[in-house]
C-alpha cells in the first residue's frame, strides 16, 4: 500500500507538501499542487482519515438519536440530517431508543466513546438529568422535535401548540363541542404543547374541558386503542378525536373500528404529522402536517455551523410552522351521532 512519502517521492516534494495538499492547509502552488494529485491518482493513494482525525481533533461523525424509527415521520428526519451532513463530507451514526431514558443513556456514551463531533438528539424525555448531562458535554449537541428546559443546546421543532390549535379550531369549525384528546407522556414537551394548543382552542370557543378527555398515554398505536376504549365508555362520549401523533391516531382508527363505529360518520378524527404516500395508498387523515425532512436538515446545518465556528453566540430556538391538510377523516358534527 502506497505511503505519503511515495506519493512525495513521485511527485518530487516534501512529504509535508503532500499533507498540505491533502489537508488543504498552507499554501501551494497550483503547478505543485497538480503534480501531487496527480501523483496520488497513479499510486491509488488513500489517506490515512483515522490519523488524521486525531491529529484535528475530528472524526467528521455525528451522532443522531432517534426515540423510534418505525414511526414515518422520523426516516424522514433522519434523510434530512444524513443529505445535509453528506455533503458537507460527515457520516452519521443511527441510533434508536424506543422512547427508553435507559437506551437512551447507553447510546449518548456510546457515541460520546466514539468520538463524535456532535450529536443531535430527540430527547426521550424532559429531566433533570439530561439537562445535567447536556450541560457537561464539550461536543455541540442540538435537539430536535422536542425542548429540554435550561438546557444548553440549540433546539429545532415544529409548532406543536399551534398544530394542534389549528386542528381542534378546524373541528370546532364543524360543529363539534365533545371533542377529546389522545396525548402522550406529560414529561414529553411535544405532548404538553399539543395539549395546550387543544386546551386554548377550546376555551376561545367556551367550550368545556372535561378532564376524563384528555387522555395521557404512549405514544404508541396500542396506547391510541386502550385510551379510545376508555373514551367510548364515557358518557357522553366525544363526537371527535385528536390524536398528538399518528401512532396514536392509527390505534384509535383500530379502537373505533372493532366498535363497529364508522369514521367520520360516527366519530371525526384529526391527527398531528402525517404518513408517508408508500403506507396510505389513499390519504385518509385530516393532519397538521409538520416539515420532517426540513427539520433534519435545519438541524444538521445548525450543528456544523457550531462546528465550523460559524453558529450564533445564543442557543437558537428554531420553530419550523406546520400546515394543516383537511381530509375525509374529518366531518361535519351531527345531531345523530350516539352520546
Amino acid at each position: 500500500m502506497p505511503t505519503i512519502r511515495d506519493v512525495a517521492k513521485r511527485a518530487r516534494v516534501a512529504p509535508t507538501t503532500v499533507s498540505r495538499v491533502i489537508n488543504h492547509s498552507g499554501y501551494v502552488s497550483n503547478t505543485t499542487r497538480a503534480r501531487v494529485e496527480t501523483a496520488i491518482d497513479d499510486l491509488g493513494y488513500v489517506p490515512n482519515r483515522l490519523a488524521r482525525s486525531l491529529r484535528l481533533k475530528r472524526t467528521h461523525t455525528l451522532g443522531l438519536v432517534v426515540t423510534d424509527i418505525t414511526n414515518p415521520f422520523w426516516p424522514a428526519v433522519a434523510r434530512g440530517v444524513e443529505d445535509t451532513a453528506h455533503e458537507a463530507g460527515f457520516n452519521v451514526i443511527l441510533c434508536n431508543t424506543d422512547e427508553s431514558e435507559a437506551k437512551q443513556e447507553r447510546y449518548l456514551d456510546v457515541l460520546l466513546q466514539k468520538r463524535v463531533d456532535g450529536i443531535l438528539l430527540v430527547p426521550a424525555c424532559a429531566s433533570a438529568a439530561l439537562d445535567e448531562w447536556i450541560r457537561n458535554q464539550t461536543i455541540p449537541i442540538v435537539l430536535l422535535d422536542r425542548r429540554v428546559d435550561c438546557a444548553k443546546a440549540d433546539t429545532v421543532r415544529g409548532d406543536s401548540e399551534d398544530g394542534a390549535y389549528q386542528l381542534v379550531r378546524h373541528l370546532i369549525s364543524l360543529g363539534h363541542e365533545r371533542i377529546a384528546v389522545l396525548s402522550g407522556p406529560q414529561n414529553v414537551s411535544t405532548a404538553v404543547d399539543r395539549v395546550a394548543g387543544y386546551r386554548r382552542a377550546l376555551a376561545e370557543a367556551g367550550l368545556e374541558e372535561r378532564a376524563e378527555w384528555v387522555q395521557w398515554g404512549r405514544f404508541s398505536q396500542a396506547s391510541g386503542y386502550e385510551a379510545t376504549g376508555r373514551l367510548l365508555a364515557t358518557s357522553p362520549r366525544p363526537s371527535a378525536l385528536f390524536a398528538v401523533n399518528n401512532f396514536l391516531a392509527i390505534g384509535a382508527l383500530r379502537a373505533l373500528r372493532h366498535a363497529g363505529l364508522r369514521v367520520p360518520e360516527e366519530m371525526s378524527v384529526v391527527s398531528f404529522d402525517d404518513l408517508t404516500s408508500e403506507l396510505v395508498i389513499e390519504p385518509f387523515l385530516t393532519v397538521a402536517h409538520q416539515p420532517a425532512y426540513k427539520m433534519g436538515q435545519r438541524a444538521a446545518e445548525l450543528l456544523l455551523d457550531r462546528l465550523s465556528g460559524d453558529g450564533p453566540n445564543e442557543y437558537q430556538e428554531i420553530v419550523l410552522p406546520v400546515k394543516l391538510t383537511i381530509r375525509r377523516s374529518s366531518e361535519q358534527a351531527r345531531a345523530t351521532v350516539a352520546s
